[in-house]
């Protein structure tokens, strides 16, 4: 999939255009020399300067946020409920702060690696219900591709982890929207249509 890592310049555009169009594209990282990647099936947008479930809102400036003001491509990654990590994609030009959150997707190379990162057992061991619950979240996609704090600040076109286009012959046309979930504090921003899977 190397030779389809995504350039710097696609992640410089408007964050609602990235939060749909990396929909059918592949996350990929490398553990322990093998590629896990990733179809990216569910993702969410969030532009700090309008919605006040972005950690960002308001122009807020901490250790925690400040990598949501580098330049689009960055990774963010960050721990919710002391446990799970998150995985975001920084979009558009320096001191923006967006980002699209990474909210699920189905595992298409490396399966059995990701299977004892995200369960502890092989491939084969699992049941239909893990089968089906295996990377349908932002916690679970982390966890299966071994995607943690030390990838924070990295850049999403390097070797290691990156973003790969969608093959031409394997198009999805039917993206839905909706509003995203679990943000109810976020006052009238948990009501934006920015959620986009299949």
């Amino acid at each position: 999939m190397r030779n389809r890592i995504l350039p710097k310049e696609y992640y410089l555009k408007d964050t609602l255009f990235l939060a749909r169009d990396l929909i059918g594209k592949y996350l990929v990282n490398t553990v322990d020399g093998e590629e896990i990647a990733l179809r990216i099936l569910e993702t969410e947008a969030y532009i700090g300067s309008i919605d006040k479930a972005c950690h960002a809102y308001g122009g807020r400036r901490t250790q925690r946020t400040e990598v949501l003001y580098a330049e689009g491509g960055t990774a963010y990654i960050y721990l919710i409920y002391g446990m799970y990590y998150c995985m975001n994609i920084v979009t558009e030009e320096k001191d923006t702060a967006c980002a699209v959150l990474i909210r699920g997707g189905e595992i298409v190379k490396g399966k059995e690696n990701a299977s004892l990162l995200r369960y502890g057992k092989s491939l084969d061991a699992l049941s239909k219900y893990q089968l089906k619950n295996f990377s349908n979240g932002p916690g679970k996609v982390c966890k299966a591709m071994a995607i943690d704090k030390s990838l924070n600040y990295k850049k999403l076109y390097s070797d290691n982890l990156y973003v790969a286009d969608k093959k031409e012959e394997d198009p999805i046309s039917d993206i839905k929207i909706s509003k995203r979930i679990n943000i109810d504090y976020a006052e009238e921003a948990k009501d934006f249509l920015w959620r986009f899977y299949v």
